[in-house]
């Protein structure tokens, strides 16, 4: 590799890479996995990079190429759209939002498709442009805005429904407890 530092490229990219991939696997093994192939190819390719300054760019491209190329060949989850979410949305009070934790927002990005998850990923999480986005996944920027737009609604119609689910409780109701007794 020429000019490209790879144990700099590792210690400053290391921990972004490794949550992005976490993000697209879902499972810490295979995000391992993405990582270090990631970086094998910066070893073993990072000599072709025209722009030096571009390596976070090209690493978190190439993890994503390669989780799609191992999605394709493994055949990790079968492809099923979600619909759109049409509906009416509940207004955001502050009840509703002291309800919601962050394990509710998790479990709910991790429902969203990946199409719709990865730009909420990448633009709120890694916080990376729109262009960048687009560069990385090989779309237009109006799609990358589209994908924010639709994930966006997506996760919040999740997190509203998960916050307004009541609580599970173990207190029995008066009128099922005054049955016991009898």
């Amino acid at each position: 590799m020429d000019d490209v530092d790879y144990e700099q490229a590792v210690a400053l990219y290391h921990e972004d890479l490794y949550r992005f991939a976490f993000s697209l696997a879902r499972n810490p093994d295979d995000a391992c996995d993405l990582t270090q192939e990631s970086y094998c190819r910066l070893l073993t390719k990072g000599g072709q990079l025209r722009d030096r300054t571009k390596v976070k760019s090209w690493l978190f491209t190439t993890l994503y190429r390669t989780f799609l190329g191992r999605k394709r060949h493994e055949k990790y989850f079968p492809h099923a759209e979600l619909s759109t979410v049409e509906r009416e949305l509940p207004a955001l009070t502050p009840d509703l939002v002291d309800k919601i934790d962050g394990d509710i927002v998790i479990e709910a990005l991790n429902e969203i498709d990946e199409h719709h998850r990865t730009p909420l990923v990448l633009f709120y999480l890694q916080s990376l442009s729109y262009r960048e986005i687009a560069e990385l996944l090989d779309v237009p920027i109006g799609t990358v805005m589209s994908r924010l737009s639709r994930g966006k609604a997506l996760l919040r119609a999740l997190v509203t429904a998960r916050a307004l689910q009541p609580a599970t409780s173990n207190v029995i109701p008066l009128p099922a407890l005054q049955r016991l007794r009898n």
